[in-house]
């Protein structure tokens, strides 16, 4: 997809004045969580992360555009891929950019992007039951088509509430968004017409629930923001805290881990990386099925308020911290000259 890359400069100075000031990392236990990368040479725009609750330690992940009616499925363990699924039943994808889990295994697969910056008439969900079995099959899904009130936008963020099934969007601004909620129900057979219930103040690539639904997780390419729920009562969802968001070359996603004690950001490009983040109150970890449990991957510094103490290091760790804060903004740059050159 093509994206706009007008970034204002004072965005990356905070984000490289935030990595030269953060206090190390601590440790977190070590139960194969330091992330991993996706090897897949199929997987070169990952644009949308979930975790399986039903496969523990498994993702599933998806291209940008131009690949096709695909969903992989990536051990955390070995960064491999372990299925890929066809989808039949609905017409041919135009901009895939999200993925979230619902109730009873649901997988929902957000065709959403807008190639045209906000003129499509109308985008689409893909619904699809996640296979019991992973390995290379065919897997029938049901296509709704999506509409909004105030009209055509881009989007890149789709979630499932893990508890009521109820799919939300956040719409992608540079100036900040506006989450919208879908019908109860969607309807395979008419319109389904999403309405703005909240503003969302970023210019949003991904978005996740925590395992119990009382958490929201949004990110951008700069940062992230970590809200309440509270089942949105009232349209209002409470803002908590900035998210610790690893800068990475093209941030698109976002997923809990499945025990929701961690936050996993993922990125485009080959052999992409996937880093964790600790997940702000441990993000929650009810369950919204019986099957699978615990999550994967994770490494990495704990989420932190906008404005709690950032701390003093050690002269060794800022020294550290200043290198790779020039390795990273260099990889950035790098990133999204790239994505010119292609646009």
């Amino acid at each position: 997809m093509r994206r706009s890359f007008a970034l204002p400069a004072a965005a990356l100075l905070l984000a490289v004045s935030a990595a030269l000031t953060a206090p190390a990392a601590p440790a977190l236990a070590a139960d194969g969580d330091e992330g991993f990368t996706i090897k897949d040479p199929r997987i070169t725009e990952s644009s949308g992360l979930a975790a399986s609750r039903l496969h523990p330690g498994v993702y599933w992940t998806h291209n940008d555009s131009d690949d096709g009616p695909y969903l992989y499925a990536v051990d955390s363990a070995t960064g491999d891929t372990v299925a890929r699924l066809t989808l039949t039943g609905i017409g041919t994808p135009r901009d895939v950019e999200a993925i979230s889990i619902g109730p009873d295994n649901r997988i929902f697969v957000g065709d959403i992007g807008d190639n045209l910056g906000g003129t499509w008439p109308h985008v689409w969900i893909y619904e699809l039951p996640e296979p019991k079995e992973l390995r290379d099959q065919t897997v029938r899904a049901t296509q709704y088509v999506v509409t909004y009130s105030d009209g055509a936008r881009d989007a890149e963020s789709l979630v499932v509430h893990p508890k009521t099934g109820r799919v939300y969007i956040v719409d992608k601004k540079e100036e900040g968004g506006h989450l919208y909620e879908g019908p109860a129900e969607l309807s395979a057979s008419g319109g389904n017409v999403f309405e703005p219930i909240a503003p969302v103040e970023l210019w949003a690539t991904d978005a996740a629930f925590s395992p119990d639904g009382r958490q929201l997780a949004v990110r951008g390419y700069f940062g992230g923001i970590h809200y309440a729920w509270d089942d949105a009562r009232d349209g209002k969802i409470e803002r908590k805290e900035r998210l610790s968001v690893p800068l990475q070359g093209q941030g698109e996603s976002v997923s809990y881990s499945a025990d929701g004690s961690r936050l996993m950001y993922g990125s485009e490009g080959e052999q992409s990386p996937v880093e964790a983040r600790e997940a702000p109150g441990g993000g929650g970890s009810g369950s919204a099925s019986s099957s699978g449990a615990s999550g994967s991957s994770g490494g990495g510094s704990q989420a932190g308020d906008e404005g709690s103490e950032g701390g003093a290091g050690s002269g060794d760790g800022l020294t550290i911290g200043a290198v790779a804060a020039v390795a990273v903004v260099c990889a950035v740059l790098f990133g999204l000259g790239r994505r010119r050159r292609r646009g």
